[in-house]
């Protein structure tokens, strides 16, 4: 009976991706002040995909609370506008020939609650590739038992699996409620 290895450092760093992706999401949820990388998850459909939005234009920050995109080929201006309008993040462009400026509204009470309902979507999001990576986990072992894994064994992955998710999951946790205080200082 041979001894099967469940390569839990591949897990772990799957993990952190999800970890590493939130970040990055959270970035995008810039508060007060206009920042360039609030456009970063904003998808347009160009050119029969979905394509981000930096590559379909210019994002630029020319003042604190003003966002300009020029857009690069005038028959995405419209779709450039929808994508924006659609992301979610609370901001409507004022269409100006092919520049779309964007004007970062001021934080209210009520803006700051939907940015942190917001953060905690991301955050939700961030569980759940945290808890398919588990799956993949617990699917190998599923595995490993068919092919003559001792029980435990199954018993040893399953645990080491489910306090990899365990700590994970605390991380995304700490990360939202960190971003939810940071947005709702006033």
């Amino acid at each position: 009976m041979a001894d099967i290895e469940i390569d839990t450092a591949d897990l772990e760093r799957r993990m952190d991706g999800a970890m590493a992706s939130l970040k990055h999401e959270f970035a995008s949820l810039r508060t007060g002040r206009a920042s360039a990388s609030i456009l970063d998850p904003v998808l347009v459909d160009a050119y029969g995909s979905n394509m981000p939005l930096n590559q379909c234009g210019t994002v630029n920050v020319p003042e604190p609370r003003m966002i300009t995109v020029t857009v690069w080929d005038k028959g995405l201006v419209g779709a450039v506008e929808k994508a924006i309008r659609n992301s979610g993040i609370g901001i409507n462009p004022v269409v100006d020939g092919m520049v779309l400026r964007l004007p970062i509204p001021e934080l209210n009470e009520e803006r700051r609650a939907e940015l942190a309902k917001v953060a905690g979507q991301y955050g939700e999001n961030a569980k759940v590739a945290v808890r398919n990576v588990r799956k993949d986990g617990m699917d190998q072992v599923k595995k490993g038992k068919s092919e003559g894994m001792s029980e435990d064994d199954q018993k040893f992955w399953s645990d080491e699996i489910q306090t990899l998710t365990d700590a994970a999951i605390k991380k995304v946790d700490e990360a939202i409620e960190h971003k939810q205080q940071e947005i709702m200082q006033v």
